[in-house]
C-alpha cells in the first residue's frame, strides 16, 4: 500500500472504512497530508484491530477501487471502438452516396449535353442577375 494510491481512491475508501467500523468518525479517518501511519494509528485506537488486519483491508480496499478503474476503462474502450466503427459506416455510406449522385449527373451530362448546358448557362445567370442586385443594393 502507498500513500498516493490511498489518496487518489480516498474517498471511496473512506467510505468503506465508515461501514466496515461504524464508529470511525470523519475526524478519526483524516488523511494528513499522505500520513498513512497516522491514518492506521488513528484506526487502531478507535477500533482495536491490528496494524496488520487494517493494512490487509485497505490493501484489498485499493485493489477493489484500482479492479473498477481496469474495468470501466474497458467498458470506456468497448464504447470508444463502437463509435469508430459506426463512424466509419457513416463515412463509407456517405462516400457510396456521393460517388452514385456523382455518377448520374455525369450520366445525365453525356445523354443531354445541350440541356446541361443550357441549365448551367441558366443558373449562372440568375446567380450574376441575383448577385448583381444585392451589390447594388449597398
Amino acid at each position: 500500500m502507498n500513500a498516493q494510491t490511498l489518496q487518489g481512491h480516498w474517498n471511496q475508501i473512506r467510505g468503506q472504512l465508515k461501514s466496515k467500523w461504524g464508529q470511525l468518525t470523519d475526524q478519526d479517518l483524516e488523511f494528513v497530508e499522505g500520513n498513512v501511519d497516522q491514518l492506521i494509528g488513528n484506526i487502531q485506537r478507535k477500533t482495536g484491530e491490528s496494524r496488520e488486519a487494517i493494512e490487509r483491508h485497505l490493501d484489498t480496499l485499493i485493489s477493489q477501487g484500482s479492479a473498477g478503474i481496469a474495468a470501466a476503462t474497458e467498458r470506456l474502450q468497448g464504447v470508444a471502438h463502437s463509435a469508430a466503427e459506426h463512424l466509419r459506416s457513416g463515412y463509407d455510406s456517405a462516400r457510396e452516396s456521393l460517388h452514385e449522385r456523382y455518377d448520374y449527373a455525369e450520366d445525365l451530362v453525356r445523354t443531354n449535353p445541350m440541356q446541361s448546358v443550357g441549365t448551367a448557362f441558366g443558373v449562372g445567370v440568375l446567380v450574376g442577375v441575383t448577385l448583381g442586385l444585392l451589390l447594388r443594393q449597398r
